[in-house]
Parts: structure tokens; sequence; C-alpha cells
């Protein structure tokens, strides 16, 4: 991966190389830690991160669901993750990675009594899905795993628990040769991507499912709002399979993935198989917020 001169830890700039944990951190072995993914891109004026607040505040909603004592306010958390950027020299897109977990002191299963550390990353950083996946579209299969139960995990949180969840159906996937996985709820209905939401169009209208069993995306509400703004009619209501396939378009949104198209499920061609007209007017509109050149949504964006 991208690398950069440094990381925020705990309040201080330490070099990459240098950014180190022992091997007993609590998190490690008991996977109670919460994480954001945020962007920062190269706009006409300049580095700008796209939602800081929206982001920051979910990660200390993460923190509140899984019981880790913050020791940083919302502003400081905002003020470090600006003052990485500006220690670091980067010439493209940066992706930015606070992340807050248990650290080095105590064992067992028991987590209070551990130390909470923060750390901030950043690197740069292109398409989470490769570029031709942004033109072209990528190919999806649809996951054996289900998405977490609400009833054994809180899937509102960030959290690195529910990860290995998504790791494991994003690895089935590309062992079978598609780029990404889509999940189902446990009740059959589509849930997310293994690190995003999902949209599809059908008939003009762009439906996504609702947060019952995912992740609350701050792309996926960009997405709508822009949705909006264009004159499409936007439904949140469930999605099964056979309507997944037999959709007119389709896409996946996450900070990572941006806007990105689905040309095939499961071996079923997406439409025409290639990015669809209302997908490339919703990804331009996007790539015009995060790059600053809509000024309606000029408050989405912190320049540094």
């Amino acid at each position: 991966m991208n690398t950069s001169d440094f990381i925020w830890m705990d309040g201080k700039l330490v070099k990459w190389d240098d950014a180190k944990v022992h091997v007993l951190t609590h998190s490690l072995h008991y996977a109670n830690a919460v994480f954001e993914g945020t962007r920062a891109y190269k706009t006409d004026k300049g580095l700008a991160i796209f939602r800081l607040k929206e982001h920051t505040k979910r990660l200390l909603n993460s923190a509140k669901m899984t019981a880790i004592n913050v020791s940083y306010t919302q502003k400081e958390l905002e003020d470090a993750q600006i003052q990485v950027l500006k220690a670091n020299n980067f010439d493209s897109n940066v992706y930015i990675r606070p992340l807050i977990y248990l650290g080095y002191g105590v064992m067992g299963v028991s987590h209070t009594k551990a130390p909470v550390n923060t750390a901030i990353a950043a690197w740069e950083w292109g398409a989470y899905l490769g570029e031709d996946g942004l033109t072209k579209g990528i190919k999806v299969k649809i996951s054996s795993f289900a998405r977490n139960s609400i009833k054994s995990q809180m899937g509102k949180a960030k959290a690195s628990s529910n990860y290995l969840n998504s790791q494991m159906a994003n690895y089935e996937a590309k062992e079978a040769g598609y780029d990404e996985a889509l999940l189902l709820d446990e009740d059959g209905f589509v849930a997310e991507g293994s690190g995003e939401c999902f949209f599809i169009i059908q008939d003009g209208v762009l439906i996504s499912p609702p947060n019952d069993n995912s992740l609350v995306s701050i792309t996926q509400d960009t997405v709508i709002k822009i949705a909006k703004d264009l004159g499409i009619e936007v439904r949140r209501e469930r999605i099964t399979r056979d309507q997944a396939y037999t959709a007119d378009e389709a896409f996946f949104t996450g900070t990572a993935a941006e806007v990105t198209p689905i040309s095939n499920i499961d071996a079923r061609i997406i439409g025409s198989g290639v990015r669809g007209e209302i997908t490339k007017k919703i990804q331009d509109a996007y790539f015009d917020v995060v790059y600053g050149r809509n000024e309606k949504y000029a408050s989405f964006l912190t320049y540094i």
C-alpha cells in the first residue's frame, strides 16, 4: 500500500514506520475497535476533506455503541485529521483512517480497564474497485454469508468486529472470479456490499434498501440528495435477489467505492452490461460535489 510520512497517535505525530502497538493489544485479540473511512480530494482550491463532521460524529457514535470511552472531543478529532493532512505532502486524493482501539495493559474478555488509544493515518489512494470499474462496472457475487444479524452485532457501529463477515464474503467472491460481494440479510433481502451500500435503478426510479441491517452510509445519503436534485425519484425499500438480477442499472456507493457501477450479478448481465445512463449522471454529479464544483454542497468540504 501507499505510505505517507506521519501518523497521528494519541496527540502526537509519529513517523509511519514507528507507528506500532504491542502484540497483546486488547483489540487485536478481542476485536473491539471502531474506525472511519474518509476521503480528501484535490480540488481547484486545494485538498479538501469530504463530510469531515459527519464521519467524525459516526466514529464517536460507533465508540459509544461498543462501550469505548474516548478521551477526545469531536472538534479535537476533526483538528487531528486536518493536522495529519498538513503534516504529509500529498499530491493526489487521500484516504483517511481514524481508529479508536483498546491498547495493551489487560487481558481477558472484559475490556473496561483496557487503555483507549486513538490513531489517524492517511495515504494516497485511487479508485477502491479499480479505475476501469468506475466506467465499465464490476462483477458482483451474492454471498453465501448473511450480513451480521442485528440480534448479535451492532450493524450501525463501524466496528472492526463486523468486518470479519465482510472479509469472508469478499474473499469468497474474489475466489469465484468476481470483484465484490453482495450480502443478504437473515430474511433474504439485500443488505449491503462488503463495504458499500447498494442501489438499483428500475423504470427510472432509484431504490436503495433501508438501513435496518446495514451501516448508515454518509455516501449513500449524499447520493440520495444528489439524485433528488437531478429530479430522480428515490425510494427506500427492501430489494430481493431476483429484483437485483433484473434491475435496469445497479451501483455501489461508499467512501472508498465512491459511485461504482455494477455490470454483472451472479452471471446475470445488468442492463446493457456497462455503466448506465442514470448511474453516469449520478456519478458525474457526485464527483462535482466532492471536487468542489457544486456550490450548493460547499459546506460538505473542509479545505486544508
